[in-house]
């Protein structure tokens, strides 16, 4: 260490200990300083409790009543405002204004001038109470106006203004000591489940020319439907971006936030069945949305909280002494025909599906079931109806495939007769080409299973996403299931077991004719000496409808149903073409009538050789090394 550097640490060492002797003279003067302030305050308090023993003594029933008092609570003193009218309103109490149509009933109150509850008629909940989409006590709807200074409307009680309200309609005013006014007009549309809203601002006093309006939302959702993890798996909280292909969400069961700064047209608070839309016409140009799922057993029976704090522009033209900001509400089902009929693209917050599931589910499933529910009122036959009609549909494809199958099946003895001449896995190749050669022989068609395969995977994927969103399947009962938009448990416990707490009839009906399918198809074929086969078999065998149980089980029972029957009519389509159509018989002559005779090669087989020829060669080329 050099001269320089031991100066430094030294110099550093005596700032250091001269900075701490410092403080702690100052700390020891403070503290010095402190004593006597106590000091002094301890000789106020005891000449003061002198003082006020004395007066006591002299004075015993003011004593009392003065200590009755100070025992009260003391009420929460209300803000104060610059503006008296404020003041009062802040203090006035709130009214209650119902509007009703053939669909709806709202409650409005004048404290923040905002709804108070909305009923939804002709709807129950899963325990026969009424619906409630908003909850009285659980729903706040304000609207914060900067003229100048900030104004929310959630802290004043509005003036009901019933010269200008109709049955329809309801105008409450918030007047100002400036001459000004904020007016909320909400008028419910006739036999819909629209609520228009205007928000005016009248000869307010605005900072600048443009400003804008902050909007916040807050709803507790309760549980409507049996099921609580199903409703909460299709509940969330949508946004829409305008000209969006689908809106944007939060939520299916977990809790969520998001923060957008870009228009948004509309945002709802979705529940499995119903939804609760606001949107503005001029658009939304900030949002931030979130999504809280409560507990099961949450003593108030809710089901999720939702919060959207939005924000709209407002222009003040020069003069313009008025200014109107519309607000839309859509507060009913989640009905794919009512939803789209409003042209808003509301009807994307049910989830049918990416584009070609969704394409499906748009323009054949729902017209179908739609049509059907025309002169069919029970569901369970129209599942039925509709499940027939699309395996009509889908048997000339599926035919090459369960013809194929039959004749495998015939071919069964070859097959094993062909796994004992290659028993070793490094056969595999030449077993492979030999099994070709024998399906080719008796005009088995290995590729002819793969396109109904393809084809059916789009059609059970829609029917998965199209029933436990389809709202005419709710509360609507069929054999032993009292709900199919629900889960049908005949055997139900209190603890939970793996997850269950109920067995669904109809998910282990399911389940089980995916067994016996599964064991019919597997009679056809012989996995010889291959693990890896017969791996396959038993996970195709037994995990699969097990699998499959676990999922639907606490699915809708409709869906269960459907893939029950798709089941049943598979196995019975493959039992009349083995039973009559395809000869055993026939396509073993056909094999033995070809076995002398050259067949030409395909490209595929072609290929097979190739790969297999090339096998040898590298199989030689490691012996030759060792």
């Amino acid at each position: 260490m050099d001269k320089n550097s031991v100066i430094g640490f030294v110099l550093i060492a005596l700032i250091m200990v001269g900075f701490f002797g410092y403080q702690s003279r100052q700390v020891k003067k403070q503290q010095e300083y402190q004593a006597q302030l106590d000091s002094i305050a301890a000789a106020e308090a005891y000449a003061q409790y002198q003082l006020d023993s004395a007066w006591r003594a002299e004075h015993p029933v003011e004593a009392a009543a003065a200590d009755s008092v100070a025992a009260a609570p003391v009420a929460p003193v209300a803000p104060v405002y610059s503006d008296s009218l404020l003041n009062l309103a802040a203090r006035a109490e709130e009214q209650f204004i119902t509007l009703a149509n053939e669909k709806l009933e709202v409650v409005f109150t004048t404290r923040g001038a905002q709804p108070y509850s909305v009923r939804v008629k002709d709807y129950q909940t899963y325990t026969k109470e009424p619906l409630y989409l908003l909850q009285a006590g659980k729903t706040e709807l304000g609207y914060v106006v900067y003229a100048p200074s900030a104004i929310d409307t959630r802290k004043f009680t509005f003036q009901y203004i019933p010269e200008a309200s109709s049955d329809s309609t309801v105008v409450m005013r918030l007047p100002l000591q400036t001459g000004g006014y904020i007016e909320q007009t909400y008028s419910l549309v006739g036999n819909s489940y629209s609520v228009n809203e205007t928000l005016s601002l009248v000869d307010m006093t605005f900072q600048r020319s443009s400003g804008s309006v902050d909007i916040h939302f807050d709803a507790t959702i309760q549980r409507m439907e049996k099921g609580q993890k199903n409703e909460s798996q299709y509940s969330r909280l949508n946004y829409y971006f305008p000209e969006d292909k689908k809106p944007g969400n939060i939520g299916n069961g977990r809790k969520g936030e998001k923060r957008f700064s870009n228009n948004i047209e509309w945002f709802a608070f979705q529940q499995q069945f119903f939804s609760a839309i606001m949107r503005a016409p001029n658009n939304f140009t900030f949002g931030e949305f979130a999504i809280d799922f409560l507990p099961k057993d949450n003593a108030e029976h809710d089901l999720m909280n939702c919060h959207a704090s939005m924000r709209t522009g407002i222009t003040m033209a020069r003069g313009q002494q008025r200014i109107d900001v519309p607000f839309e509400f859509y507060f009913g089902p989640n009905s794919y025909k009512g939803l789209k009929a409003y042209g808003h693209s509301y009807e994307k917050v049910i989830p049918l599906g990416g584009k070609i599931i969704g394409v499906f589910t748009k323009y054949v499933i729902i017209p179908l079931f739609d049509w059907l529910s025309r002169f069919i009122s029970n569901y369970g036959i129209i599942i039925l109806l509709m499940t027939i009609f699309i395996k009509i549909v889908v048997f000339p494809f599926a035919y090459k495939s369960l013809s194929s199958s039959a004749k495998m099946q015939a071919l069964k003895p070859f097959m094993e007769k062909i796994n004992a001449k290659y028993p070793k896995p490094e056969d595999a190749m030449k077993k492979q080409q030999e099994t070709m050669e024998l399906y080719r022989k008796a005009g088995v068609n290995m590729m002819g299973g793969c396109l109904p395969m393809l084809l059916q995977m789009p059609i059970l994927w829609a029917m998965f996403r199209f029933f436990p969103a389809s709202i005419e399947l709710r509360q609507q009962p069929f054999l032993w299931a009292e709900d199919l938009s629900a889960y049908d448990d005949v055997i139900h416990w209190g603890t939970s077991i793996l997850g269950m707490d109920h067995i669904s009839l109809f998910a282990l009906l399911m389940a089980l004719s995916m067994f016996f399918y599964s064991k019919i198809m597997q009679s056809q074929t012989t996995a010889g000496n291959d693990p890896n086969a017969k791996m396959m078999q038993a996970m195709s065998l037994y995990m699969m409808p097990i699998m499959m149980f676990f999922i639907c089980n606490n699915l809708s029972s409709g869906l269960s149903y459907y893939y029950l029957l798709s089941n049943l009519i598979t196995m019975l389509e493959t039992w009349i073409i083995r039973k009559w159509v395809v000869d055993p018989e026939e396509v073993v002559a056909k094999v033995k009538a070809a076995e002398n005779k050259p067949a030409p090669k395909s490209k595929w087989q072609q290929r097979l050789e190739e790969a297999q020829k090339m096998q040898r060669e590298m199989e030689k080329q490691k012996k030759g090394r060792r």
